[in-house]
């Protein structure tokens, strides 16, 4: 894909990388599909300063709020499985601002 421009970690963005995940949050089984490990990889790579890694998160929890059935154990573990390290959980109780 084309390089972010700093800063722009758009709500957009978040819910067009993770659409490919929705399925496998609601936990319907089987493997992570190929799809969702790249959202999430790209997102942590243009995630990578404090302000945009809030921004990010932030997203990523209202995106998670408007999905129904999303099974935040599954959602907790998905950055691990991909092989990404991201500094918070994905959970409804995420502090973004810390």
């Amino acid at each position: 894909g084309a390089p972010l421009a700093q800063g722009a970690v758009t709500c957009g963005q978040v819910t067009t990388s993770l659409a490919p995940c929705i399925t496998y949050l609601r936990g319907k089984s089987g493997p992570v599909p190929p799809g969702c490990c790249e959202g999430i990889k790209s997102l942590n790579s243009a995630a990578q300063t404090t302000p945009d890694r809030q921004a990010a998160c932030k997203c990523i929890k209202s995106a998670a709020a408007g999905i129904s059935g999303i099974n935040y154990a599954i959602a907790s573990g998905l950055p691990g499985k991909c092989g990404v390290n991201i500094p918070y959980k994905i959970s409804p109780s995420t502090d973004c601002n810390r």
